[in-house]
């Protein structure tokens, strides 16, 4: 077993950190950056439909709208987070939710459905900067402990709200035209841009330390060509000599980006991070967690929509409460994971979220569904397993690693999600669109249609569910969360 020693945060010298209104103020200017991730993903989840008839894009397409920016997001995570790191955390958080704000304003203005991508991955790319560096910056402003766990439940808090806000506001929105779903985000983050540059402290860049470029290319080079090769091989064929050789060269660049991580003086990744149990299984729960349910979501928008002729309204109240119940009930995660740790409700959550799957799966197929009976259930336990998960998820993966490398934790697990997100939803795609011969990939749109998809997912959240169940089982207390110490940082050591 492998576990790393860490000195405690330069934040506090005591449990009982003292939360002084610039404390405050900094983890408000963090929340309303989390606020804005949540919004956009529900925002512009609900208009899908309405882009795709705008600009005449097929459900393959679409699908690059949120994987353009989930690309963009995960590809570029671990750079991210190594960059504040390096270079400064306040100055690379400031400069990327600058980005983050111009590039949502040229998403709206846009007419052209390539362009509409472009802008949705750099926005991810900005995204990739900003969301390792807010949590890093979170991580070690607030003391591993009680105060940490509160502060990410808060933050996760934040997350849901924006989540449930955009569901509302992306089905009021929508109807008004899909264009407001782009520019809403645009005030907020100028916002916290003017109230960061006030309140974010300054922070001294790594004295030594350096960029792995190498490293960032092989990885983000290798990831979009690995989706890329799940999105096309449907249409191409998978035995197709094209598909295999795009397979073998994604392979082949991830297999560089390993050799390069360990060899190179100052990897991208330090791979001996890898080692830790507890961390390897925070980011393979993710990898379920987001995986599933982005994939979920993608099928029900499309489903309710195009099928059932739902409104985008509708179809926003009908997710509603799946996000009220993270809102109101992550402030109690801290209380939780004090009490029980974090596998524990890690475990709980794939539970939920794969009996909500199966459920749906059973249920949802009728023509008219009942929605009190055959749809309110699953979003219930979505919401249920996204509270007891996230907040988990995120204390497990960042727990007894050191200061200079919450960036790259932070980054890890943030990478985890996005790009096993990516390629689950690619890959459901490519089961949904597998079945139609129709011009756009959706032929009917019928219930039969998604059904191979929703299978996957289903199976995605119970793969994730067997990992923790397992390190539950195995684990010692001292590897699910490591005790810090007053020394300086120690090596990573196997005994």
């Amino acid at each position: 077993m492998t576990a790393i020693a860490t000195p405690p945060s330069t934040a506090a010298s005591h449990d009982d950190q003292r939360w002084t209104p610039r404390l405050w103020g900094v983890l408000a200017v963090l929340c309303l950056v989390m606020f804005l991730d949540g919004l956009d993903v529900s925002m512009v989840g609900i208009a899908l439909p309405s882009i795709g008839t705008e600009l005449g894009l097929s459900t393959t397409s679409l699908q690059w709208i949120v994987n353009g920016y989930v690309l963009g997001y995960g590809a570029l995570l671990l750079l991210g987070g190594r960059t504040a790191d390096l270079l400064g955390r306040r100055r690379v958080f400031l400069i990327a939710l600058a980005v983050f704000a111009v590039a949502s304003l040229v998403g709206g203005l846009v007419d052209d459905g390539m362009l509409l991508i472009v802008t949705r991955f750099v926005k991810g790319v900005a995204a990739a900067f900003t969301a390792p560096t807010a949590l890093s910056i979170l991580t070690t402003t607030f003391r591993e402990g009680p105060a940490r766990n509160k502060a990410l439940s808060i933050f996760a808090v934040f997350g849901a709200s924006g989540y449930s806000s955009g569901l509302i506001l992306g089905g009021l929105l929508t109807s008004a035209g899909w264009r407001w779903n782009f520019l809403m985000p645009v005030p907020l983050a100028v916002l916290a841009l003017v109230a960061g540059i006030a309140l974010i402290p300054r922070d001294r860049p790594a004295d030594a330390g350096g960029h792995d470029l190498a490293g960032a290319a092989t990885l983000t080079a290798g990831m979009l060509l690995a989706v890329y090769s799940v999105v096309s091989a449907p249409e191409r064929g998978w035995a197709d000599p094209v598909t295999v050789v795009l397979f073998v060269l994604a392979v082949t660049l991830l297999a560089a980006f390993v050799a390069i991580e360990q060899r190179i003086a100052h990897p991208l990744v330090r791979l001996g991070i890898l080692r830790i149990g507890s961390i390897v299984r925070a980011n393979l729960a993710i990898i379920a967690l987001f995986g599933s349910y982005l994939s979920f979501q993608f099928m029900l928008t499309i489903y309710f929509q195009a099928a059932l002729g739902w409104s985008p309204l509708r179809m926003a109240l009908a997710l509603l409460p799946a996000g009220l119940i993270v809102a109101f009930g992550s402030p109690y995660m801290s209380r939780v994971i004090d009490r029980y740790g974090t596998q524990r409700p890690i475990v709980a959550a794939m539970v939920s979220l794969s009996t909500a799957y199966v459920w749906f799966l059973a249920a949802g197929g009728d023509p008219t569904p009942n929605y009190a009976a055959d749809i309110l259930p699953s979003v219930l336990l979505i919401g249920l397993g996204f509270t007891l998960a996230f907040s988990a998820i995120m204390s497990q993966a960042t727990a007894g690693v050191h200061d200079s490398e919450q960036g790259l934790a932070a980054g890890l697990v943030q990478t985890s999600g996005q790009i096993g997100g990516a390629v689950v939803l690619a890959a459901t795609t490519a089961f949904v669109t597998a079945g139609s011969h129709s011009a756009d990939g959706m032929g009917a749109a019928t219930f039969d249609q998604f059904r191979p998809g929703l299978i996957l997912v289903t199976g995605i959240a119970f793969a994730g569910l067997v990992v923790m169940a397992l390190g539950v089982f195995r684990r010692r207390r001292d590897d699910d969360e490591p005790e810090p110490v007053e020394d300086e940082l120690l090596e990573p050591a196997v005994s």
